[in-house]
Formats: C-alpha cells, sequence, structure tokens
C-alpha cells in the first residue's frame, strides 16, 4: 500500500479511470482530472478528488497546477489525456493538426513542467507518459495522432537523458487496442474537421467512419485494467521501464519495426490500417 499523491489526466473513461479506482485501491492519494465539468462531476459523486482540466488551455492547465500544489507533496505525474483526429494527412488542415497537438503535445507538456518544478526540489518523482503503439509506428489515416505520439516520445526521451542524474523517472506506456471511448471520441473529431466529400479518399472515409461508429473491439483489445497493472509497475518498481509495450499488437509490431526493411513494414502496415 501507497499514500504517495498521484495526479492524473483523462480520467473520465477508459485507461484513466481505471488507473484511478486502482490506484486508490492500493492507498495512493489520486487527484483526478477531466475535460468536461460534468465528467468531474460525475467522479466527485463516486468519492474522487478530481479537478476539471482541459489541455489545450494554458489557462486551465496553469489553474490545475495551483491545485496541484495545494493538494499536496507530488510524488507521481500520470499522462493520460489525448484524442484522436483521423484522415488522410492530405486532408488536415494546420487548424486541425494544431487542435490535435494542443492537448497531446503542447498541454501535456506544460502540465509536465510544471509538476517536474513541484519534483526536483525533493529529487524524487515519477513521471508516465501514456503514449501508443502509434508511437512506434505509423498507420494510415491517422497522421496527427501518429505525429503527436512521436512528439510526445521524443520530448520523453530527451527529458529521460536530461534528467540522467535525478531520481526522477520517466516511462513511456504504448498500448494497442484498449477498451475506452477513443473511437467514439475519434469519430466526432473525423466529422468536425475532415472534408469527407471534397477528399479523394472519400469512399475510403464512409469506411473509416463505419469502422469508428461500429462499437466491435478490434482483434486483441484488452480491458483498461492491463494498462494499470504496468502503471502500477512503472509507479513502484526501484528501477521502472523505460518503455512498457502492453497488448499482442504492441508487443509483435513494434520488434518487427526494428527488424524488417521499411517497404517489408509498409505492406504489412497497409494490410493492417485497412
Amino acid at each position: 500500500m501507497s499514500t504517495k499523491f498521484i495526479f492524473i489526466s483523462g480520467c473520465s473513461s477508459g485507461i484513466g479511470l481505471d488507473a484511478v479506482r486502482t490506484l486508490k485501491t492500493r492507498g495512493y492519494d489520486v487527484l483526478a482530472s477531466c475535460r468536461k465539468p460534468y465528467d468531474v462531476g460525475v467522479l466527485l459523486q463516486q468519492g474522487i478528488d478530481c479537478i476539471q482540466l482541459d489541455l489545450a488551455s494554458s489557462e486551465s492547465v496553469q489553474s490545475a497546477l495551483e491545485q496541484i500544489r495545494e493538494h499536496g507533496e507530488l510524488y507521481a505525474l500520470l499522462n493520460n489525456g489525448a484524442f484522436g483526429v483521423p484522415g488522410a494527412v492530405e486532408d488536415l488542415s494546420r487548424a486541425a493538426l494544431q487542435h490535435q497537438f494542443e492537448t497531446n503535445v503542447f498541454g501535456t507538456h506544460e502540465l509536465t513542467r510544471g509538476c517536474l518544478e513541484m519534483m526536483l526540489p525533493r529529487n524524487e518523482g515519477r513521471i508516465i507518459q501514456i503514449s501508443s503503439i502509434l508511437g512506434g509506428l505509423c498507420l494510415p489515416m491517422r497522421g496527427a495522432y501518429n505525429a503527436s505520439k512521436y512528439a510526445l516520445e521524443a520530448l520523453s526521451d530527451t527529458l529521460r537523458l536530461e534528467l540522467h542524474d535525478t531520481n526522477i523517472k520517466i516511462s513511456l506506456i504504448q498500448p494497442g487496442p484498449i477498451e475506452s471511448l477513443f473511437r467514439p471520441n475519434a469519430l466526432s473529431e473525423f466529422k468536425q474537421h475532415i472534408d469527407t466529400e471534397g477528399s479523394r479518399y472519400r469512399r475510403l472515409y464512409a469506411s473509416v467512419e463505419s469502422r469508428l461508429s461500429s462499437g466491435k473491439p478490434v482483434p486483441f483489445t484488452l480491458p483498461a485494467s492491463a494498462v494499470s497493472e504496468v502503471i502500477i509497475h512503472a509507479l513502484e518498481a526501484k528501477k521502472p521501464k523505460i518503455r512498457y509495450r502492453v497488448t499482442r499488437p504492441t508487443q509483435v509490431f513494434l520488434p518487427l519495426k526494428r527488424i524488417l526493411p521499411d517497404r517489408w513494414m509498409d505492406k504489412l502496415l497497409l494490410k493492417l490500417g485497412d
């Protein structure tokens, strides 16, 4: 059992919500956050300490950091808040790409910097980044999300090197398909940001919409608890792993990418992306 204080972003459902419940059960002092005030209210009614945080807003991030400071001595940050904007790269407007990065990269980075400032004086802490299999390889129609997770991985790798002489540990978790509301949320973003009728991919987009709205789990989908298991290890191990691969696709395809020639890998990923 641990009573250490951890802050978690993106807790309305899926990985974040399961992590909150799991860590509270283990005795952690958990402060959760959600983007929508309604979801904050739901968690508060369940007896979970929760604040509102919109990672796309610097003002909201700074407000959250102040509440974290007031809450107690921060030990760990779990960066889970993220979403995806599906669509072909050529159909992504500058505004759509900026929208994707505001939450997945810029807001997450600002939150991380602020939490790191709280950890450095004590020379102790854990920063756990929920990345993705798409932080290690790319699939078509997911360019904005691919890019945001590659950016998160690069910033995390660099930060880990820069913190080598401290007792602050950085871990990346790379889930594949996990039970969550990611696809319904992605469908909403897709309809908002992609001009399907004006695209040469308009026929393919019909299948994209069907996939995102079907509600059927893709093969090898695991419950969010599979991610919570490795979060515990990243928090409690003396030497946490730099990367944790969760789900069979991540465990198979990321090593393959290191072995296979690029063109062979492209053929494989094109089949997966259909």
